[in-house]
């Protein structure tokens, strides 16, 4: 039996459309699970792809504290989070403490469509 698990999904602006390309390739296998994402990634996901997406706050408002807080509360099993690696964010401390408590609780996390791939295709051996 497939188990729906929590997926977060969160992109840099200069990412969103990235990430949207990529939940649109994957929209059957994503629209089983629980998806959740930071407040204007959130939106812009839901609104390309029709799938329902939880909004927390917009990143550097304390989005990605607020999902990193799920985390920790064992409320979210997987990040993909397509970050910006040229462009300083204003809200980077908020970023790495984001990525270090993805680590910290072993949670899977991608920051590409290469890994995010490999991650559902793993997520699909799983449930078999």
């Amino acid at each position: 039996m497939k188990k729906n698990i929590n997926i977060a999904l969160i992109a840099h602006d200069n990412r969103k459309d990235d990430l949207i390309k990529w939940v649109l390739s994957h929209k059957a296998e994503l629209s089983i699970h629980n998806l959740c994402g930071t407040g204007t990634t959130s939106k812009r996901v839901a609104d390309a792809t029709g799938l329902q997406v939880k909004g927390y706050m917009s990143g550097p408002l304390g989005g990605d504290q607020q999902i990193g807080a799920a985390i920790a509360q064992r409320e979210i099993d997987m990040l993909i989070f397509f970050w910006d690696p040229l462009t300083s964010q204003p809200h980077d401390p908020d970023v790495k403490a984001l990525l270090r408590i993805a680590v910290l609780y072993d949670i899977p996390t991608a920051s590409n469509p290469s890994t995010a791939d490999l991650m559902l295709i793993a997520l699909a051996n799983k449930e078999r």
